[in-house]
């Protein structure tokens, strides 16, 4: 981006004589003081932290400029400030100022899970004909979603942005800051349930994402699952559906996969073999969700071919990893949720190994009153044929433990404590080979990257 001064302060609707400064010019913004490049506006936020407790490091790292929900008396002297009633607002009127002044085509992909594996995809397929910009890692809520928008070139024709959500409304708001032209729902599953209660709610808070979607725009949702086809019923904009169902727009035939790969044809292209370097065959329908996004955009098969076997995925969504003992690690600690869970269990249990299958499995969290009961029912897609040793993380995952003592007596099982993981990571390094896989998997919350750290190098441990 690239604005003057005056340019934002009208955007945001500054209440204060900015008129000394109106010419200065601002190329990025910031709501992180150490994040910020020179030229860069700093959004100070309020949260834990109180951002502007943060101007002088601002200042130092290269603002020119600043937001300032405060009295002006307590800013700092002799400094471009635009004086707002409130700086996070400010930055959403700010994005959407300039999301109408680049005006790309917005496509926006929401799900309980693959989200993020999606808008990958959906990102790379895009790029083979239009400029695209995507949302950074998990920039997907209302401080994440402006900072997108407001990282685009003016060159940017597409713009890929994916939406999170933690509570009822959450979407509209998202949906309608944006505009969508193409929303895409990748599936409903039971992440936050602990906020919604059931299944059917969080479908409910899913189609909030057609909110804002545009009266000529389009929607791209899973068509296996009940819930929403039976909530799309009242919209007036296209559909189209993807799925394993014969029955949906797009499906996948002759799926097939490795350790490192997924292959797979399409009814919309039967010629066409696409391949995703990603495990699970569960990854088709993230990948499917985008070649309908492609089949909307008029992309070309071989484009859309070549974009999936290419596509950059955002880190810590199973990637397979080598640790420093020489064992294979498939890393997946980004998020948790009982779906994904059995479902990488499954993909990993059948991946060939001449040594052991190694699980840690963290605490899945935000499943509310249900917690204890949907830990325990991860025992079903454990196959002791296939895992040798499972290492339980977190006092939620003690349930599992007791499920699978219960139903695999001779399955080695070891819990250990959320604030334990060195122990754990000792335990791994001093006894996982070269010959061996180990699967890594948990919320956030649970910090398993910190084995994962540690697996890789022991030194940092």
């Amino acid at each position: 981006m690239k604005m003057q001064l005056a340019e934002i302060a009208h955007a945001v609707g500054a209440i204060n004589d900015y008129k000394e400064w109106e010419n200065v010019s601002v190329t990025s913004v910031a709501f992180d003081s150490r994040h910020l490049q020179p030229g860069g506006l700093f959004i100070p936020l309020t949260g834990e932290n109180d951002g502007h407790q943060f101007i002088q490091s601002a200042i130092d790292h290269g603002a020119v400029a600043t937001l300032w929900a405060r009295d002006l008396a307590t800013a700092p002297a002799d400094f471009p400030i635009i004086q707002v009633a409130d700086s996070l607002k400010a930055l959403q009127a700010l994005a959407q100022y300039y999301l109408m002044k680049i005006n790309p085509r917005v496509v926006a992909i929401t799900g309980s899970n693959g989200k993020t594996t999606t808008k990958d995809m959906v990102a790379s397929i895009l790029a083979t004909q239009f400029n695209v910009t995507k949302t950074h890692a998990n920039f997907n809520n209302e401080i994440g979603v402006p900072m997108t928008v407001l990282s685009m070139e003016p060159n940017t024709e597409m713009l890929v942005v994916e939406m999170g959500m933690d509570r009822p409304g959450q979407l509209d708001f998202l949906s309608k800051l944006v505009s969508p032209d193409l929303a895409v729902i990748t599936m409903i599953g039971e992440a936050h349930i602990e906020f919604f209660g059931t299944r059917d709610k969080i479908a409910d808070a899913k189609m909030e994402i057609t909110h804002g979607l545009s009266e000529d725009g389009s929607l791209v949702y899973n068509g296996d699952e009940p819930l929403l086809r039976e909530r799309v019923t009242d919209l007036s904009q296209s559909q189209v559906t993807f799925g394993q169902g014969e029955d949906n727009d797009l499906f996948a035939t002759n799926v097939a996969g490795t350790s490192t790969a997924t292959t797979f044809t399409t009814n919309e292209w039967p010629d066409t073999t696409f391949t995703i370097p990603m495990i699970g065959t569960y990854n088709v329908n993230n990948a499917l969700a985008a070649l309908a996004v492609a089949t909307v955009y008029r992309i070309r098969p071989e484009n859309a071919q070549k974009a999936l076997a290419n596509v950059t995925l955002t880190e810590n969504r199973a990637e397979w990893l080598k640790g420093s003992n020489g064992e294979d690690i498939l890393s997946d600690v980004y998020n948790s949720n009982p779906t994904a869970v059995k479902q990488v269990l499954a993909a990993f249990s059948k991946t060939p190994v001449t040594g052991q299958r190694v699980v840690v499995l963290g605490d899945m969290l935000e499943l509310g009153d249900q917690s204890d009961a949907m830990h325990a029912g991860l025992a079903d897609a454990v196959d002791p044929q296939a895992i040798s040793h499972v290492y339980l993380v977190g006092p939620h995952m003690v349930a599992l433990q007791e499920s699978l003592a219960q139903r695999y007596p001779d399955l080695a099982v070891t819990h250990f404590a959320a604030d334990d993981l060195a122990s754990l990571s000792a335990t791994l390094q001093g006894s996982l080979t070269a010959a061996d896989q180990i699967l890594l998997k948990g919320s956030h919350g649970i910090h398993l990257e910190q084995v994962l750290a540690a697996l890789q190098d022991p030194v940092q441990e």
